[in-house]
């Protein structure tokens, strides 16, 4: 009876907890997130002096365009620049990341209505290995989409680059795009918070435990759901979302870093005391334990569609597939076992 009754209790508090988390759930995405479809785009801009000088200040003029449902030709002014710290670095990628900035009103009624300076994950090196990582990433997002709509949404991009100095040659490779914050935030009714840091007990429990998950299921610890870098405003790879009244919703993104990834560049830092990214390491916080439960519960009922993102993809490898199918398994293996979770989730927490 009191097995049952423990039960009935977990099952009701994850009941809530859904609740809680579809009711941010207040608007659809915008039209380019509404589909898994990669985009077949050509970027025309000054390519050589983008990967050459990298400016993060300067906007260079170019050209987008794609083709519409309709067949037609779509073509809109942009301005592109590089972005990142880590990935705009020379010495880590031959390809920087981009930041695609929009002219106002071109969009207006197509595909891409209501984008405006958005971020354009690269391909960063010129290698088989190198689309992998990307691809991995990407995929790495959409699993939290499943998991919660409460996360940025992506799109992938098949793209031609032309470079409008003739000094390089025409290339393609994949990219995909991230869904701005501030339209993340009319999503959820929110407003964006920019401060240097907030405390733990500011955030919303029962959301930060969904994602002090996710990190450990995908072998994350490159993170901070309450603090920027050095130097940065909050978060180190969060964006803070919060309503007045209401508590911080601190939404992750990026995850190059991940052991889902497993980027050839990727290395946790020395103070984790792991060998590799592909580690895992639980980094939730000790004031949200009494979530794990529910959490636990909401992870396995997502558990199928979850895996479903990796295995009925047509743009990962077949052996990407396995691995990251065994990877996120023997995450599921450690819910499964009241021990595992006590040792590697509870006793583990910060």
């Amino acid at each position: 009876m009191l097995a049952l009754i423990r039960w009935t209790l977990l099952i009701l508090t994850w009941f809530l907890l859904m609740s809680g988390v579809s009711a941010q759930e207040t608007a659809a995405p915008d039209a380019l997130f509404q589909s898994a479809e990669v985009i077949d785009v050509r970027i025309e801009a000054p390519m050589s002096t983008l990967i050459s000088e990298r400016s993060v200040d300067e906007e260079l003029p170019g050209k987008f365009q794609y083709t519409n449902s309709a067949g037609e030709a779509v073509e809109f002014n942009i301005k592109l620049r590089a972005r990142g710290r880590f990935r705009r670095s020379k010495d880590h990628c031959r390809f920087p990341p981009l930041r695609l900035n929009f002219i106002k009103g071109q969009t207006d009624g197509t595909l891409f209505d209501k984008q405006d300076k958005v971020k354009l994950v690269t391909h960063c090196q010129n290698t088989s290995q190198y689309v992998g990582v990307l691809l991995r990433e990407y995929t790495a997002y959409r699993i939290l989409n499943v998991v919660t709509d409460t996360s940025f949404r992506v799109r992938m991009l098949r793209i031609t680059y032309v470079d409008d100095e003739g000094k390089k040659k025409n290339s393609v490779d994949y990219g995909f795009i991230i869904e701005h914050k501030d339209r993340l935030a009319y999503r959820l009714q929110k407003s964006v918070l920019d401060v240097e840091k907030i405390s733990t007990r500011s955030l919303n429990p029962e959301f930060a435990s969904i994602i002090s998950m996710y990190h450990y299921l995908i072998g994350n610890t490159d993170f901070s759901s309450v603090r920027g870098a050095k130097g940065e405003t909050c978060c180190h790879n969060h964006v803070l979302f919060a309503a007045e009244g209401e508590a911080v919703w601190s939404v992750p993104y990026d995850f190059d870093q991940a052991g889902l990834v497993d980027a050839p560049h990727a290395g946790p830092a020395p103070r984790f005391r792991i060998q590799s990214v592909r580690q895992r390491l639980y980094r939730g916080r000790c004031i949200h334990n009494e979530n794990i439960s529910a959490t636990i519960a909401l992870y396995q009922d997502k558990q199928v569609d979850l895996l479903n993102v990796i295995s009925e993809s047509n743009l990962l490898t077949s052996r990407d597939i396995k691995l990251m199918t065994n990877y996120v398994n023997r995450f599921y293996k450690t819910l499964a076992s009241e021990r595992s979770v006590k040792r590697e989730l509870i006793r583990k927490c910060i």
